[in-house]
């Protein structure tokens, strides 16, 4: 069965060097993102981009950059996506964030006991 939801994205640009406590910061928010039980997160690595300072940032072949942008891409509701953007007000030190109104489509099956 499928359901059609109204729902919010939250897109979150930040470099593939940023940390949180030692450890890489899109992992934190995604991990962040489950703990809190929202709907669900995905990080992407960008292979190329640019941020405010207009550094170009690119992955060669047999030369990595070393902070190529990451996209941290999560979906829920305005109610619970507002709880988690106050961990991400503490956390991102820089990046873009943007939030889109979404219509998400789940696809519900049988719960298995």
């Amino acid at each position: 069965m499928r359901k059609l939801e109204n729902g919010l994205l939250l897109r979150i640009i930040i470099g593939e060097s940023d940390t949180y406590h030692g450890k890489p910061l899109y992992e934190q928010l995604v991990l962040k993102a489950r703990e809190m039980g929202l709907a669900g997160a995905t990080a992407f690595r960008g292979i190329i981009g640019f941020g405010a300072s207009s550094h170009l940032h690119m992955a060669k072949f047999l030369r990595l950059s070393e902070d190529l942008p990451i996209v941290i891409e999560v979906v829920d509701t305005e109610e619970h996506l507002e709880e988690f953007l106050k961990f991400v007000d503490e956390v991102v030190k820089e990046g873009i964030i943007t939030i889109e109104k979404v219509k998400v489509l789940k696809y519900v099956g049988r719960k298995v006991s």
